[in-house]
């Protein structure tokens, strides 16, 4: 309603001054001539009021709901008035930094796609475009199985069985809300993302739906693989994810209990952004489930941080490097802990899985995947339980026969 009647009153000012000069022009071709310029316009409607006098009033009857349109407005929408009447819309666009290295060309519906942000948490795999909460235009991947490592998926038009739902979606500018569209077949798709540490896969990137849909993009993208975000190689603690907020309790609590085996369940519904939280967590602690309550609060300085967080840093489990003399390396070797990955084997693991619960490790079968997780233990029937966390889609088990390994690593020591 304010645009309405802010746009209103604008037409009836500018249809006032158009009937002015015309009101000019037929007094004298000079008169018309000079009403183009302000300071001759306001001298010709002195010297010539009851010509230009109607002319005045429309224009002077325009500022009425000129004024109601930007009252309305100033009690709605401050910040918006003030971007209006600094002339702010009249300044080019500045993109913000692209934080990932993609290079896509083609477009989506029609309309050239750039996409600032993509993801891939648990099985949706997203490419946005633009920053409000509504993207311009986005693509959305959704994959039968969650992603753990590498991803490579070709799908042609004729394939079936259960594959990728991709949905595109845009918001016009005369528009609210976007539109969206939907398939499950009857498209071509080549994908092969990499992992990029420390939390990215990148790679090749090939689409191309039905004719109807508008919509063909081939290149290279990169997207996050889960919530964190890094600053010069450590956790963004400002960001506003449920990643950011696991991360910072799971380095709490290690801390805390001066151990590493903290397995962190998952956090329950939180509203984000904020700057104060209180929520109780489900962990195991060196194989101890335990319900513990947290108060985290976001400052400017530190980001996210526990409350009443006044524990030193665990010791590096990395091997340091040794500068004793030589007669006493024997003694610092014994007093050293011992580092299981350099003895670490398959057999091993199965003769004694006790010495390696909760520890990260990562597996490869015999078919070419790929498992990483915490090792839970073997069961009844002999096979290798792994567990791993998602970002926002609960967590993962994976039980794999001994059989069916090809490789396994141990990731701690």
């Amino acid at each position: 309603m304010d645009a309405l009647l802010i746009l209103g009153g604008l037409l009836l000012i500018l249809a006032g001054l158009i009937w002015l000069v015309m009101r000019a022009f037929d007094t004298g071709l000079l008169w018309g001539w000079a009403s183009l310029i302000p300071p001759f316009t306001l001298l010709y409607v002195l010297r010539h009021w009851p010509r230009a006098r109607k002319a005045v009033a429309l224009s002077a009857l325009g500022f009425i709901p000129l004024v109601v349109g930007l009252t309305l407005l100033a009690s709605q929408d401050s910040q918006r008035l003030h971007a209006l009447l600094s002339l702010q819309w009249l300044q080019p666009e500045v993109q913000a930094p692209a934080e990932l290295a993609i290079d896509l060309q083609g477009e989506l519906h029609g309309q050239p796609f750039v996409p600032q942000q993509g993801e891939l948490l648990g099985r949706i795999l997203s490419l946005r475009e633009g920053q409000d909460f509504f993207a311009r235009r986005e693509l959305l991947i959704r994959l039968p199985q969650p992603v753990t490592g590498a991803l490579r998926i070709d799908v042609l038009p004729g394939d079936q069985g259960p594959l990728p739902e991709i949905e595109v979606s845009w918001l016009l500018p005369e528009q609210d809300l976007p539109e969206a569209r939907r398939l499950n077949h009857g498209y071509t798709l080549h994908l092969n993302l990499q992992p990029v540490p420390p939390n990215r896969l990148a790679g090749d990137f090939h689409l191309v739906l039905p004719a109807q849909f508008k919509t063909t993009l081939s290149g290279k993208i990169e997207v996050f693989s889960d919530g964190l975000r890094y600053r010069d190689g450590k956790v963004d603690r400002n960001v506003d994810s449920t990643d950011t907020l696991a991360y910072v309790i799971e380095d709490y609590l290690q801390r805390r209990f001066a151990t590493r085996a903290v397995q962190l369940s998952d956090l329950p519904a939180l509203q984000l952004p904020a700057d104060r939280l209180e929520l109780t967590v489900d962990v195991l602690i060196n194989g101890k489930a335990q319900q513990l309550p947290m108060r985290l609060s976001k400052t400017a300085s530190r980001g996210w941080t526990v409350e009443a967080d006044r524990f030193a840093a665990l010791p590096d489990p990395r091997p340091q490097a040794q500068t004793a003399p030589a007669e006493t390396a024997s003694q610092q070797r014994i007093s050293r802990p011992l580092d299981r990955r350099q003895r670490f084997s398959l057999e091993g693991l199965l003769r004694s899985p006790s010495r390696y619960e909760n520890l990260t490790m990562r597996v490869s079968t015999t078919r070419g995947n790929l498992a990483e997780g915490r090792f839970q233990g073997v069961d009844q029937e002999g096979r290798i339980i792994l567990r791993q966390r998602l970002s926002g889609s609960g967590a993962a088990s994976y039980a794999l026969r001994p059989e069916e390994v090809s490789k396994i690593e141990l990731l701690e020591p």
